[in-house]
């Protein structure tokens, strides 16, 4: 299949998404499996932002979330990560996160699914706080990345206007929760899967839409 032909695919999701923590190794699966023919952007919804950026405290569904999360999709929640949640004063703020992926992804030779699992476990593993310049550099060094570029792309007015952009173009794709899984065709944009798809389920999913798009 020629690149020409790839499938497009969205993946909405946010940094500070445990939902979207659970669903990254099955994503990550499926998009090793099918990297000859599908082209996949990843962009951030914006969960927390504006006034809903709060210590991490004024959540206090989320450990009984993350339960369920890590029973169903088997992901770990880190020791310093519980840490930092019974600690309770970690902002989560979407918004920093989104112009950190931005600065990550923008970078040359990225994989943006490792650079968003990245991102992800440094907080849900390691209690990391997302809006701090210093894990970027971390994560660069991590992902083999130039540490400087992403720093001074984190730090940039640009990734914070397409942190922006990728709010609203998950809006105007008409997400409402995370994690979705999108594929895009001449007929529209249809949901792929669910949060605790596994892998093959998503290659079925995937499978299915070619060949009833291939019958139409």
């Amino acid at each position: 299949m020629s690149s020409m032909e790839r499938i497009r695919l969205t993946y909405a999701f946010d940094a500070y998404c445990g939902w979207c923590y659970g669903f990254g190794p099955a994503l990550h699966e499926f998009a090793a499996a099918n990297a000859d023919r599908i082209e996949l952007r990843v962009l951030s919804g914006g969960l927390f932002t504006g006034s809903g950026a709060l210590p991490v405290s004024a959540y206090p569904h989320i450990p009984g979330a993350n339960e369920r999360i890590a029973q169903l999709t088997g992901v770990i929640f880190g020791d310093d990560y519980r840490a930092a949640l019974a600690d309770g004063t970690v902002v989560m703020d979407s918004a920093d996160a989104a112009a950190g992926l931005v600065a990550l992804r923008s970078q040359p030779g990225v994989n943006v699914l490792d650079a968003a699992a990245a991102m992800q476990r440094a907080w849900y593993v390691e209690g990391r706080s997302l809006s701090d310049a210093a894990v970027y550099r971390d994560l660069a060094a991590e992902l083999g990345l130039d540490a400087d570029a992403v720093a001074a792309a984190f730090a940039s007015p640009a990734s914070r206007a397409q942190a922006e952009a990728d709010f609203a173009e998950v809006r105007r794709l008409g997400v409402d929760g995370y994690p979705t899984l999108l594929l895009h065709s001449a007929h529209g944009t249809d949901r792929l899967g669910g949060p605790v798809s596994s892998a093959d389920a998503l290659t079925r999913a995937l499978d299915q839409h070619l060949a009833t798009a291939t019958a139409a």
